[in-house]
């Protein structure tokens, strides 16, 4: 196995169950402007592009601590392999809880879909809510029965070549940079990471937004909408 930075969660950084509940409740949108009322510019942010697909929107926000792993799915694997299966199984299942798997096709275009009903099954057996990748999936409807999410670029119908290269190292999905450890919110908008300095900050800096929110949208929704009154209730940055 290739050699790759280990990458850990401090126990200062686990969050509670009621704090991962909390995260749950808000949408990945609300999270990554919390992230920014915080100072984080949309620069220094971490969060996917309009390459994502979220393929089971109705399964609502996966939260958890991040898995990385490379693929390969254009060029056949070397022999022997890079990467030793049940060493990586084993790693998916000592990480922290809850587990995000993130995976980053390193080639150019993918050339078959790694994720299908047997790698959902395994990974849902091992403890992961779901995957996030830059390459394909498939078998579907098969999935879609499981409580397992799919966020990819795409679906495809044939494995292809598609091989573990590494894990346990930094990744890159639709130009989100993730560690392993990281803390990954993400809905059918997108996926965002979320610094571990910062969680709780966002969790209250949520509420504030959602507080703040309501009187505006409700107004919107009210017989006695004015524009006057709006104007009062929208920030001057809007």
């Amino acid at each position: 196995m290739i050699s790759s930075p280990s990458i850990e969660v401090s126990g200062a950084n686990f969050l509670s169950p009621e704090d991962l509940k909390m995260l749950r409740r808000y949408t990945s949108p609300t999270i990554a402007n919390a992230i920014e009322v915080l100072g984080v510019t949309p620069e220094q942010a971490t969060y996917t592009n309009a390459g994502v697909h979220c393929l089971f929107p109705d399964l609502g926000p996966m939260v958890g601590y991040a898995c990385t792993t490379t693929i390969r799915s254009a060029q056949a694997a070397s022999h022997p392999r890079r990467v030793r299966r049940t060493e990586y199984w084993e790693y998916t299942r000592s990480s922290p809880a809850p587990r995000v798997t993130v995976v980053q096709d390193l080639s150019d275009q993918p050339g078959g879909a790694y994720w299908g009903e047997v790698n959902a099954n395994i990974h849902r057996a091992l403890g992961s809510l779901g995957v996030i990748t830059n390459g394909t999936v498939r078998d579907v409807e098969e999935v879609s029965s499981l409580g397992f999410h799919f966020f990819a670029s795409g679906v495809q119908v044939s494995h292809g070549h598609a091989h573990l290269e590494d894990f346990n190292r930094s990744v890159k999905v639709f130009d989100m940079v993730v560690n392993p450890g990281d803390m990954v919110h993400a809905d059918r908008h997108g996926a965002v990471v979320i610094p571990h300095d910062l969680i709780r900050l966002v969790l209250k800096a949520a509420r504030e937004i959602e507080s703040r929110e309501r009187p505006m949208i409700e107004l919107c929704k009210s017989p006695d909408f004015s524009i006057d009154e709006l104007d009062k209730l929208i920030p001057s940055t809007y």
